[in-house]
């Protein structure tokens, strides 16, 4: 029996997850999940994640929690290296003695976005925000106590038909506004949780490797938040005209990186699989959410 625990479970990545168990996609039997949020358990603490691990039996983790408040976290840093740094500490320490197969989720946020070329999971880290900081701390302590079968997946500009999310924010703003103004010099490509989420799952039995490895997801596409804007709006039929805006007239907490744009070809490779292309993926999202009114 592979019993595996999914932190995080209210998030957008953690309810994609249990969306698909739920709805039983390609599901092996044999497999047992464990989803848990902050309120469940509280992965800062070593000892009660150690107790929840052994009394469930747990062999595979995917660490989908995290503090993800970008401009919250230049104030809060503590939660956020709590959470994100701290955690994984914990868990990373617990799958290494306990032999427990490890994924855990990181971000585009750990590279400064000066580079002209897509990233690749060698290139170096120079977080430029708190947040970014706290995730790289996490995926070097990961790294440093090195669990085995153990990965690291860094996404980006992640949205969901569940919780609160870029594309949300934009169709609840195209229909209450006429105009609205969008960042158009900040440019990657949006991740659907839900293909994330299909690939994680997809992956978990091919995970085989005595030292931890870094891969790259997102969709495939390169696009600024602009465009991203504009396409949502022309998929959800509606009126609202989006302008385009450079980053300093948005000023913000913390910086974001220009370019984030990731390049996956690593995991495509060693998993075998297809990445959707943004726009096909933007489609089944939206589709989602019509059903879901």
């Amino acid at each position: 029996m592979n019993n595996i625990l999914v932190t995080g479970a209210n998030g957008q990545l953690g309810s994609e997850i249990k969306f698909l168990i739920d709805s039983k996609e390609s599901i092996d039997k044999n497999i047992k999940f464990y989803f848990t949020t902050s309120q469940d358990l509280d992965i800062s603490d070593f000892q009660k994640v150690r107790i929840f691990l052994e009394s469930n039996n747990i062999n595979t983790i995917i660490n989908c929690a995290a503090y993800t408040a970008v401009d919250k976290a230049q104030t809060e840093e503590e939660s956020a290296n709590k959470i994100n740094h701290l955690a994984v500490e914990n868990i990373a320490q617990l799958s290494k003695e306990l032999k427990i197969k490890l994924i855990h989720i990181s971000t585009d946020y750990v590279f400064n976005g000066e580079n002209y070329r897509p990233y690749t999971e060698a290139d170096t880290t120079k977080p430029q925000s708190i947040y970014g900081q706290t995730k790289l701390d996490g995926e070097n302590s990961m790294l440093e106590i090195n669990p085995e079968n153990s990965i690291i997946i860094r996404t980006s500009w992640v949205y969901s038909s569940f919780g609160n999310n870029f594309v949300k924010t934009m169709l609840r703003l195209g229909s209450d506004k006429e105009e609205l103004g969008v960042i158009f010099d900040q440019v990657g490509t949006p991740t659907y949780a839900r293909d994330l989420a299909k690939t994680i799952l997809n992956i978990i039995p091919k995970i085989d490797n005595k030292k931890v490895v870094v891969y790259h997801y997102s969709n495939e596409g390169v696009l600024s938040w602009y465009d991203f804007a504009k396409e949502i709006m022309k998929m959800g039929k509606l009126n609202c005209k989006v302008n385009p805006i450079e980053t300093k007239d948005y000023p913000t907490p913390a910086k974001r990186p220009p370019y984030s744009i990731l390049n996956k070809s690593k995991i495509k490779k060693d998993f075998d699989i297809i990445i959707p292309y943004w726009k096909d993926s933007l489609k089944e999202c939206l589709k989602e959410l019509s059903g879901n009114e």
